[in-house]
């Protein structure tokens, strides 16, 4: 494929970053998302989900705590189907329930991951080129300051409404309801209560993110020196993406392990009415000792090869659909400077 820049390349606008990165994440949820309904309805056969039960759905752009409600039969994680693995699941879920199902609880999520994608990628560019005017063009700790602040930043804004979602979800709230269960909860516990289980969060997604970036560019600056290209072509960045992506994911596995169990059982504890964990029983590194002392070491890295697969093929997707919109807009606003 050609390359993706040239000699007309022209600086993006922040509303073209946001456009590419929107565009990107699209496309990355439209791939990613039926291997995790497919995961979901195969876990879901082998150990039935009851009401309160909860699970993370991953549409590949984030991961988001579903609380299954009244045992309703006709939720899509509860049909029923004798699946002997993921390429039946698949086959079965096409045939008897239609193609449109493998998207099955996509729209919701998007609502919350669309713009989430947006902050983060919109504002590593921006944090990239400040820091490049200050600390120079090529210093090696731009990636990893500005994808750590940027993910900090997206973690941060999400978190209270990434919890007020998965209320509304299980409890089914009218706004008016949902407000007066936040107010209460404010006055009682203090504001930081909305950001219940950001710590575990913080810990796996900013040490992803200042790897990634990092990696990233340093096998981008690689690939394209050895391919003698200047500037980076859709396959570079597909490359570049997937083993940025998968390296992150395994280092960070431990995190993401400690993080899906203390925010599954904190929501469990929430809709089953039980007593709520006091916070030092809860915390990261509790969980994580916990763990250890239940399973050994190899607890912490459960789940390696299905995480691998969800990670890398969404990174590869969403950086390479990302730097193609950037380079087109890019060209284009290189020929609109050319003919005014």
């Amino acid at each position: 494929m050609a390359e993706m820049s040239d000699s007309n390349l022209a600086k993006t606008t922040v509303i073209q970053q946001a456009i590419a990165s929107c565009c990107g994440a699209i496309i990355t949820s439209l791939f990613v998302t039926p291997l995790d309904v497919i995961k979901t309805r195969l876990q879901a056969q082998s150990n039935p989900f009851y009401k309160g039960k909860c699970f993370v759905y991953s549409n590949g752009l984030m991961d988001h705590i579903c609380v299954c409600d009244n045992g309703d039969s006709k939720a899509w994680y509860k049909k029923p189907g004798h699946f002997k693995g993921m390429l039946d699941a698949f086959v079965k879920i096409t045939q008897r329930e239609g193609v449109k199902s493998l998207w099955s609880g996509l729209p919701p999520t998007l609502i919350m991951a669309l713009p989430t994608t947006v902050i983060y990628f919109t504002c590593y560019d921006q944090l990239s080129e400040a820091l490049k005017s200050r600390l120079g063009k090529d210093d090696e700790h731009i990636p990893i300051l500005a994808g750590s602040l940027s993910r900090f930043g997206s973690v941060t804004i999400v978190s209270p409404l990434e919890l007020i979602r998965t209320r509304m979800q299980f409890r089914k709230f009218s706004y008016k309801q949902l407000y007066l269960c936040i107010s209460s909860e404010v006055a009682s516990d203090g504001w930081l209560s909305l950001w219940r289980g950001w710590s575990s969060t913080v810990l796996r997604d900013v040490p992803f993110s200042a790897m990634y970036w990092y990696n990233y560019e340093h096998f981008k600056k690689i690939l394209c020196k050895e391919l003698g290209t200047h500037e980076p072509t859709f396959f570079i960045a597909f490359a570049s993406g997937a083993a940025s992506g998968s390296i992150a994911s395994v280092i960070t596995l431990p995190f993401d392990v400690v993080k899906t169990h203390r925010q599954t059982e904190l929501w469990e504890c929430e809709t089953l009415k039980s007593a709520v964990p006091q916070r030092d029983s809860t915390s990261t590194w509790a969980v994580m000792r916990k763990i250890v002392a239940k399973n050994g070491i190899t607890g912490l890295f459960a789940g390696i090869i299905p995480r691998l697969f969800k990670v890398a093929p969404a990174c590869a997707i969403m950086i390479s659909t990302y730097e193609y919109g950037k380079s087109f807009f890019s060209h284009l606003n290189g020929k609109m400077s050319q003919h005014p």
